[in-house]
């Protein structure tokens, strides 16, 4: 689907993106009206509908603004952590507790989002769930993957390698959401994820 091309000014298609954002984070793609989202963004739905054809296409522009912009931030972190490797371990750690820190950065609504879209893929637009996964997972694990080959890694599938990292480090493996705030439970949790890594990982010397 294409975008309308807008006929305002830049800075209110910037509040419809944000405001959408926070409607669909909040409330999924199925139960967010347009009505509430013009009033989220201060803006008529006659504006909206300057910019988008239907809520589809503005959520399509929301999945795309909001993924490009946290997978950004996530290469950021790959590259920032993983390009001068001097303890394999402890920058693992390092990186690892990096990460997770964007899940409650000013970056945590597209989270809410990500939740939502997996709590209704039947109902999301396919072309939206396309998008996401193009240039948000599958970005992030192809970036991830090409750093760890460069490791001194064991490694037959860096892709392979680096979706099982990003496993063992997921806020997932928290006892309680809520830990993601405790930065002591949140390093612990990391570092066991690293180390289970590493075993399968590490290369062995020679006996």
């Amino acid at each position: 689907m294409t975008a309308r091309k807008a006929t305002g000014q830049p800075d209110k298609r910037r509040a419809i993106v944000a405001g959408a954002l926070k409607l669909f984070a909040r409330d999924g793609y199925t139960r967010a009206a347009l009505d509430a989202i013009a009033a989220e963004a201060g803006v008529s739905n006659r504006t909206i509908y300057n910019h988008f054809t239907d809520k589809a296409d503005l959520f399509q522009a929301v999945i795309q603004d909001s993924t490009e912009r946290v997978a950004s931030t996530m290469v950021d972190i790959i590259d920032r952590h993983l390009t001068k490797v001097t303890d394999l371990e402890s920058d693992l750690i390092d990186f690892g507790v990096a990460w997770l820190g964007v899940l409650t950065s000013d970056l945590a609504p597209h989270f809410a989002l990500i939740r939502q879209i997996n709590a209704e893929q039947e109902h999301v637009p396919p072309a939206a769930l396309q998008l996401w996964r193009r240039t948000g997972p599958q970005r992030t694990r192809h970036e991830l993957a090409q750093r760890l080959r460069r490791l001194d890694l064991a490694l037959d599938d860096p892709g392979r390698a680096a979706g099982h990292l990003m496993l063992l480090i997921s806020a997932d493996n928290l006892a309680d959401p809520h830990d993601l705030h405790d930065q002591r439970e949140t390093r612990a949790m990391i570092t066991a994820g690293v180390q289970a890594f590493l075993h399968g990982y590490a290369r062995r010397s020679m006996p």
